[in-house]
């Protein structure tokens, strides 16, 4: 057994779980990387997959496999510096207890990653919003629970996974309303529930206990709907919101779509962005600054609140006689 081996085993079963507390998500991200590298190494040295070493870890090793990522399976800048980071993160764990591949460890520590495009922001608009929610057939339940949950994604702002996860007592109805979750980075939050949502909510939950099982959105047997399952029922519903509003065509919507709607109503409304970021479960505001980029409306606003009283707010439009006006200057 190579030195390889134990590192992996030593930090996606102790390290991972135990002591950083990754998401799920995130150990099956960094687990399905490894195991790209590996097959990459294989394929492009003949090494078997339990000959590789650590001492095959080194620069060129993940600079070739980064540019395969890119240029083979046309894996965005993104997806590149996340893979990176998921190789960074078992070998900066690893590097105490093997000194003696501290040279090759450190160097490919500080393979930088690539700047990429940043990518703006996709929301829905309140007529999208809405034509999404009255897609759903409130004389089907999956109808009802579909419009349940894509409620609650919309007011909430939960991640897709926190979405799966909850169970009937994360949802509190009584005063001061609210659900609960432990999101990304095992951080326990509690998010208000507002009066439209209980309207929703409220009556589905009393035909909800009626079935089997704990999940508050479940699949046919009770058991909460994968990921996938979540998309797929999205998908459908848009396709009949669409019908009713056209613009919903030019966007691609998922289940995070709806996260950055929920954002988005907050900053349209005037919260501050710092409590945004609380309600969204950001360890900081740098991640929500993003949606200040995201909405012209909120530009302008603070362009008109910046001009004198002399001037009439909107945006500048030129004189239709140019030769008057510079005959006025």
């Amino acid at each position: 057994m190579t030195l390889l081996a134990p590192s992996l085993q030593s930090y996606f079963t102790d390290h991972a779980h135990a002591r950083k507390g990754l998401s799920p998500n995130t150990i099956a991200a960094y687990r399905d990387t490894w195991r790209l590298l590996i097959k990459h190494l294989t394929a492009t040295t003949g090494v078997p997959a339990d000959k590789i070493d650590l001492a095959m870890i080194d620069v060129e090793a993940i600079t070739a496999f980064l540019e395969h990522l890119q240029a083979v399976r046309g894996n965005s800048a993104v997806t590149r510096n996340a893979r990176l980071t998921a190789i960074r993160a078992v070998l900066a764990v690893t590097l105490p207890d093997h000194p003696e591949h501290a040279d090759t460890i450190t160097r490919a520590l500080a393979v930088p990653a690539r700047r990429a495009t940043p990518r703006t922001v996709q929301f829905l608009t309140v007529e999208e919003t809405e034509a999404l929610l009255d897609a759903p057939d409130p004389r089907t339940w999956t109808g009802r629970r579909d419009r349940a949950l894509l409620t609650l994604a919309v007011q909430t702002g939960l991640r897709i996974s926190e979405l799966t996860a909850l169970t009937i007592n994360d949802i509190h109805t009584g005063a001061g309303a609210h659900v609960t979750c432990t999101g990304k980075g095992r951080k326990y939050r509690a998010t208000p529930l507002t009066a439209a949502t209980l309207t929703v909510l409220v009556p589905y939950l009393a035909e909800r206990v009626t079935r089997p099982g704990a999940a508050v959105f479940p699949g046919p047997r009770g058991q909460h709907l994968s990921r996938d399952a979540l998309e797929r029922r999205l998908s459908k519903h848009l396709a009949a919101a669409t019908e009713r509003s056209p613009s919903l065509r030019a966007k691609h919507v998922t289940m995070h779509t709806l996260r950055h709607t929920a954002a988005m109503r907050l900053l349209q409304a005037g919260v501050d962005v710092a409590v945004i970021a609380l309600w969204l479960g950001h360890e900081n505001t740098s991640s929500t600054d993003v949606y200040l980029h995201a909405d012209m409306t909120i530009k302008q606003a603070a362009i008109d609140r910046t001009r004198g009283p002399q001037v009439t707010p909107g945006t500048y439009a030129p004189a239709p006689d140019v030769l008057a006006f510079l005959t006025s200057l």
